[in-house]
């Protein structure tokens, strides 16, 4: 089992800045890709930004120039940051991670529980 902790959600007025955490752990062996995605009320899950363990990012069209999604390899943990935050950012956010495990066969995908960001207005 891989295990997801986000950190680093709340609430924030509209302009504000807010940054997100989220730590890796259990029997990792490599971690290809992390990213943040998000989920409103009566809406569908949706990417927000992910990142390779080469560097290569990857936005959703809406926060594209705001966010900005980085990693620290050797703590297995991806931060968002996001700034200029805007109402239509509500939702919770949630963390995935992709990659091996020691002594296991196949690839393993994780999600983390989740944080809530509020932003009003």
């Amino acid at each position: 089992q891989v295990q997801l902790v986000e950190s680093g959600g709340g609430l924030v007025q509209a302009g504000g800045s807010l940054r997100l955490s989220c730590a890796a752990s259990g029997r990792i062996l490599s971690i290809n890709s992390m990213g943040w995605f998000r989920q409103a009320p009566g809406n569908q899950r949706e990417l927000v930004a992910t990142i390779t363990s080469v560097g290569i990012t990857n936005y959703g069209d809406s926060v594209k120039g705001r966010f900005t999604i980085s990693r620290d390899g050797a703590k297995n943990t991806v931060y968002l940051q996001m700034n200029n935050l805007e109402p239509e950012d509500t939702a919770v956010y949630y963390c995935k991670a992709g990659g091996l495990r020691s002594g296991v066969v196949g690839p393993f995908e994780s999600w983390g529980p989740g944080t809530k960001v509020t932003v009003s207005s």
